[in-house]
């Protein structure tokens, strides 16, 4: 009897222990399983973002046509996307002229690009535009950025480098961001936004040398390019420009840009609020 009891404890314990067995490979199999499809997800997300970043990237150029005669390229003048005033464009018009860049299979210069164009009389394509936003407002990133985005668009803002802390102008940190994405370059518009031609020397010297330095240190690149503020400089400006490693130089100047005007003197197109495709159009191709 004793030996019957217990040979069926033993049944029972010897059964007990399959089943916890089969319980644990049962639970580890799922355990797996999930991890499995963890990984599986997050190598989808990781090839997802990777993807995505390659796409915000700006398209680059192979092959550069070269031409005889000088290279005569639209520099698009913007400044604030907003309403309001004769130099604010709203983000609708923005939308609809990047739409219309993008259609007709126009490319966007990054300043170096453009600096290579000059240089060498030379274009990345038939149809190149040079995008730039003056004084780096806060809605080029809220308002610009995004459009610039939908439609793989390179453009270069005009920093003033002690309104980084303005209420209305970017924060380092958004101007960081745009940076990163590949679709925006950071150039030179002076510490404080003052007219050039009116200062002495000394202090234009600090102006532009300050800006540079911040904007070498603060985004690790050469900067290459000094936008004028309101477009006012003079002979001096233009010396102290060379002399610190400035290779071109942006004014106010309406037309199409061409070295004939200079290094440090090419015009650009102003781009007013309220303009039809068809005026934009006609300023793309003549500058006026």
């Amino acid at each position: 009897m004793k030996l019957k009891i217990i040979w069926q404890m033993t049944v029972k314990i010897f059964v007990l222990t399959c089943l916890l067995l089969l319980a644990g490979c049962t639970a580890q199999n799922k355990a797996d399983t999930k991890a499995s499809k963890l990984k599986t997800n997050e190598n989808l997300k990781t090839k997802k973002l990777n993807a995505n970043k390659k796409r915000s990237k700006k398209e680059t150029a192979s092959k550069w046509i070269h031409y005889k005669k000088k290279c005569r390229i639209p520099i698009l003048m913007y400044h604030s996307i907003s309403a309001g005033n004769a130099l604010r464009v709203p983000p609708k018009q923005f939308a609809e002229e990047m739409a219309y860049l993008k259609a007709n299979h126009y490319y966007t210069l990054t300043t170096a690009e453009a600096i290579k164009a000059f240089e060498t009389n030379s274009l990345p394509r038939q149809k190149v535009v040079w995008i730039t936003l003056d004084d780096a407002y806060k809605d080029n990133y809220t308002a610009a950025f995004p459009i610039l985005k939908k439609y793989h668009l390179h453009a270069t803002i005009n920093y003033i480098t002690s309104f980084n802390q303005k209420p209305n102008h970017l924060t380092l940190n958004e101007a960081k961001i745009m940076q990163h994405s590949g679709l925006v370059d950071f150039q030179s518009h002076t510490v404080q936004h003052l007219d050039l031609n009116e200062l002495s020397t000394d202090v234009q010297m600090q102006e532009l040398a300050n800006s540079k330095k911040w904007l070498d240190n603060t985004f690790r690149q050469k900067t290459q390019m000094i936008c004028y503020p309101a477009g006012r400089y003079n002979q001096t400006t233009i010396k102290l420009a060379n002399h610190l490693g400035y290779k071109i130089g942006l004014t106010t100047n309406e037309g199409l840009a061409c070295l004939d005007q200079g290094w440090y003197s090419l015009s650009r197109v102003r781009i007013a609020p309220g303009i039809s495709l068809q005026t934009f159009n006609q300023l793309l191709k003549n500058g006026y």
